[in-house]
């Protein structure tokens, strides 16, 4: 009897520290809510983030709650920490300590259950990885003349096909991805996918699906994996199998392609030939090779998120912009003109100088919509500080841009769209310090530059041939949806052949 009681009091013990222990803040943690038994703050961030439309309104709300531009909170058995305001997210984005990635479920399926590709990776993996694909990018023309070519071809494309609407009110989300993605995979498979091809559809619907259903953090499969087994949609666990299981095949496919077709001319002609190239340069040595079919795989998907949804994404909200705006459509339209008529000057990124009220305007739009109003996730590599407060190792670390896009102290009027605020007195376009929509450092965004490219040669080739008009029966909101991104609501608006 003494025997079971003992085992009794064991366990009992063990359950009363493991709970105290899961409400216990670190030393000098930054301040946020109480952490709830084994769970911390995943349920209470939820719930608030249903109600508010978004993670990132929760943040902002609970900073002004504890008066603090830094949060510490626990989202299952993961200390998160996010930073918010302009001093320390640019102190997240330019320290190596906060250079990691967690090595999470949620990051883990995301890899198909690996720590591969580029964006989840960190250390020496990433290091190679990141500095091999974008030499090989480069290589092919990606932020060179070679990739406004592609951008510029494609752009040719979209005006054809929004040419054959006739001006029948349309979604513009329902048609820019597919070209912003046909761009992406010429740079990397040296070819573009029909815009008809059905692959392409289905996993242009998935991408779209994922970025509702999971935020920055993961979702529930992140904090709670357990519950795949008991919830599997809900969770969105098997949208995520799903997506991997469609991805995997399209980028399998074209990976066995260019291994049957490889020469020595072709070699470094794109990106998945120099991967492969790589491989076979390694094969003797495989067992301490970083580069596998598996890398290669989910590099092309880093690039495939990184290039293709915030870039249409941020498109579609500037022509419902310039709906909404007709007096910044007409001075946009204008600048255009003027240049292609009087000077002669053809619009491309080469004469961006030229269009600087158009530049201004697109950067208007990626401030004032913050489309990833939250960044990261980062990973703390070592015991650190930021903000005056501890930040133990493998602490995640969220980084609030919308919080920089919008400080009033800075912009004055951060809630009016104003393109005007990026030009200075003499009509130039100038870099303000807080906009940072591509974030900062090491860690930057992979597809910045096809992101700027598109955006300007989609849109000034765009308001150009055509006057964009709103839809009485469906019209825009500037409220975006939630979820990894944020996306513009569907709305309609015609395209007027200005010829």
């Amino acid at each position: 009897m003494s025997v079971v009681l003992f085992l009794v009091a064991t366990i009992v013990g063990y359950v009363l520290y493991s709970l105290i222990q899961s409400m216990k803040r670190p030393k000098n943690f930054p301040p946020g809510p109480d952490f709830i038994p084994w769970m911390g703050n995943t349920i209470q961030l939820r719930k608030e983030a249903r109600a508010s439309g978004g993670q990132h309104l929760v943040f902002e709300k609970w900073s002004k709650k504890y008066n603090s531009d830094i949060l510490g909170i626990k989202l299952g058995s993961e200390y998160v920490v996010v930073a918010l305001s302009f001093p320390l997210v640019h102190e997240v984005h330019i320290s190596e300590v906060f250079d990691g990635r967690p090595d999470n479920f949620f990051l883990r399926l995301r890899t198909m259950g690996t720590r591969k590709g580029i964006t989840c990776t960190d250390g020496q993996l990433w290091q190679e990885h990141r500095s091999f694909a974008m030499r090989q990018m480069r290589h092919v023309g990606y932020g060179r003349t070679e990739m406004e070519q592609y951008i510029e071809k494609e752009a040719d494309s979209l005006l054809t096909y929004i040419d054959e609407l006739h001006g029948e009110p349309t979604w513009p989300g329902s048609f820019l991805a597919p070209s912003v993605l046909n761009v992406l995979w010429t740079l990397t498979a040296g070819k573009g996918i029909g815009r008809s091809d059905k692959r392409l559809q289905k996993l242009l619907q998935l991408l779209n699906r994922r970025s509702k259903v999971f935020d920055i953090c993961g979702g529930v499969l992140s904090q709670m994996p357990w519950l795949r087994y008991f919830a599997p949609n809900w969770t969105g666990y098997n949208l995520i199998c799903q997506m991997n299981q469609e991805m995997h095949a399209f980028f399998l496919e074209a990976i066995n392609e260019h291994r049957a077709s490889i020469t020595k001319e072709n070699a470094e002609s794109d990106l998945i030939y120099a991967y492969i190239r790589e491989m076979n340069e390694h094969s003797d040595e495989a067992e301490n090779s970083t580069f596998s079919e598996t890398q290669l795989t989910m590099t092309i998907l880093d690039f495939f998120i990184a290039g293709s949804q915030t870039t249409s994404n941020t498109t579609d909200l500037a022509l419902m912009m310039l709906a909404l705006h007709r007096d910044v459509q007409k001075r946009v339209y204008d600048e255009i003109t003027d240049n292609l008529e009087k000077h002669k000057i053809p619009v491309n990124l080469c004469n961006r100088e030229y269009f600087p009220y158009t530049s201004a305007f697109i950067m208007e739009v990626q401030r004032y919509f913050h489309i990833t109003p939250v960044t990261g996730p980062r990973r703390a590599l070592r015991n650190t500080t930021l903000g005056g407060y501890n930040v133990p190792k493998d602490t995640t670390v969220l980084i609030g841009l919308r919080v920089v896009h919008m400080d009033k102290a800075h912009w004055g009027d951060p809630e009016v769209f104003r393109p005007e605020r990026f030009l200075d007195a003499d009509g130039k376009v100038f870099r303000d310090e807080y906009f940072m929509p591509f974030g900062q450092g090491r860690r930057r965004c992979l597809g910045d530059a096809l992101a700027r490219a598109c955006l300007f040669s989609f849109l000034t080739k765009i308001v150009h041939r055509f006057r964009i008009e709103l839809c009485e029966e469906a019209l825009p909101s500037v409220v975006l949806q939630p979820g990894i991104t944020l996306t513009p609501k569907p709305y309609k608006v015609r395209f007027v052949n200005r010829q």
